[in-house]
């Protein structure tokens, strides 16, 4: 059937109209006039009857002594979906993402139901989410969505502060980012973060994740199980994506496991719910590190963040030192901070870099690894943003480069006395 019918092009002239018995009918628009003739009409035939520019795709029915450049190829806008119960609070998105041209809102929805079938009909590249909504609480619908259907989501609601238990858990379940509901009706400053987050989020890659979580199970129990410590201390770095990646390496943790610190890229007060998340969830003890404290089996340390790194003040002894920011890092707490303190003790340290956006830790990593460290980075089809990994790798840095799901046997076996023999 053609796709134009009568009505939806001007008239071509006869010339034009001449065609074999059988073609299916072209449609026809106006090209540009050539500079300095007034007449006569041009007339191009369209390829793509969808094209809106009326220009792009076209080649000229007749010669012409000038060729009309070619306009840019539009700029291809990441689609978004508003999943929330209030109108006003949805307007509010609406408007705030409108003002950013990288992004277009194609659809939204007032509950998880509603947003199911908007979602299948549009295809968005990322969806904002609310907590609290009718017939199904927005945690619930995102663990359904990892699970039937992944996409990047970034909660926005009044319950996603940033010390808040929602967040927390909405960030293991697999949204990229929380951002409390008040920042919207900030200055304008707020607003375009906000919109930069929703873009930043849109090119996330999540992945189907439940069945993946299985694989290699039994292998880790062994090494868990038969863990003997070698002495060897972990450092860990994550980012965006880094709340789950983090949980899931650590959960195969026995409560004898090595001695971990970790530098997360959030704020303090979302670094401490986590702590308190993590102590729930893991065999090892973990909780905020402090000045003074001393890297030990079992226990995990998290960097404090806020005006605080996380360092050693002595990479051979394991004393641990919690410097303050000079306001001259990106992050805070910072990745190449961490790194950076225990490369006059390489023999005694596995450095592993996760999920992240950046570049943070990748040059550090590889001071390390020249020292003789070994260094680990998350395969890039199982980080949710291979930033910082695949910085490292670009560097040099990785001695190995590990997926999420195995990451946890290889940690244990490079600090265990029995090694890959476990598994």
């Amino acid at each position: 059937m053609p796709i134009w019918s009568a009505g939806t092009a001007p008239r071509p002239t006869i010339s034009a109209r001449r065609r074999t018995r059988g073609t299916p009918p072209r449609r026809y628009t106006k090209s540009l006039r050539p500079p300095g003739k007034v007449a006569p009409q041009y007339w191009r035939h369209r390829t793509n009857a969808y094209d809106t520019n009326g220009l792009d795709g076209c080649a000229a029915a007749a010669p012409s002594p000038v060729t009309a450049p070619p306009l840019p190829d539009p700029v291809l806008k990441k689609r978004v979906v508003i999943v929330d119960d209030s109108r006003t609070i949805r307007a509010l998105i609406r408007a705030t993402l409108s003002d950013d041209g990288r992004l277009e809102v194609v659809g939204e929805a007032s509950d998880p139901y509603e947003a199911r079938n908007v979602i299948k009909a549009t295809n968005p590249d990322v969806i904002t989410l609310d907590v609290e909504m009718p017939k199904m609480n927005g945690l619930d619908f995102l663990k359904n969505l990892m699970r039937l259907r992944p996409m990047p989501v970034v909660m926005v609601s009044s319950r996603t502060r940033e010390n808040s238990e929602d967040a927390i858990r909405a960030l293991s379940i697999g949204a990229v980012d929380c951002v409390h509901v008040a920042r919207l009706q900030s200055d304008a400053v707020h607003r375009a973060r906000f919109a930069k987050t929703i873009y930043t989020a849109a090119g996330a890659q999540i992945a189907q994740r439940e069945v993946a979580r299985q694989t290699g199970s039994g292998a880790i129990a062994a090494v868990a199980r038969d863990f003997v410590w070698n002495r060897r201390l972990v450092l860990l770095g994550a980012s965006t994506g880094g709340v789950e990646a983090l949980e899931r390496v650590l959960q195969g943790f026995p409560k004898n496991g090595p001695p971990v610190m970790i530098a997360q890229h959030m704020p303090a007060p979302f670094l401490k719910s986590f702590a308190e998340r993590l102590n729930r969830r893991i065999g090892p003890e973990v909780r905020i590190a402090a000045e003074g404290d001393v890297a030990q089996q079992g226990v995990v340390l998290i960097a404090p963040g806020g005006q605080h790194h996380l360092a050693f003040a002595s990479a051979a002894s394991g004393m641990i030192a919690t410097p303050p920011a000079d306001g001259t890092e990106l992050y805070v707490p910072t990745i190449d901070r961490l790194f950076k303190s225990a490369v006059g003790a390489p023999e005694k340290i596995v450095a592993v870099l996760l999920t992240g956006m950046g570049k943070d830790g990748a040059a550090s990593m590889l001071e390390l690894h020249k020292a003789g460290a070994c260094t680990l980075a998350q395969s890039a089809e199982t980080c949710v943003i291979d930033g910082m990994p695949r910085a490292a790798r670009e560097l040099g840095a990785v001695q190995k480069t590990v997926p999420l799901d195995d990451m946890t046997r290889e940690i244990l076996a490079l600090c265990s006395i029995r090694g890959h023999d476990d598994g």
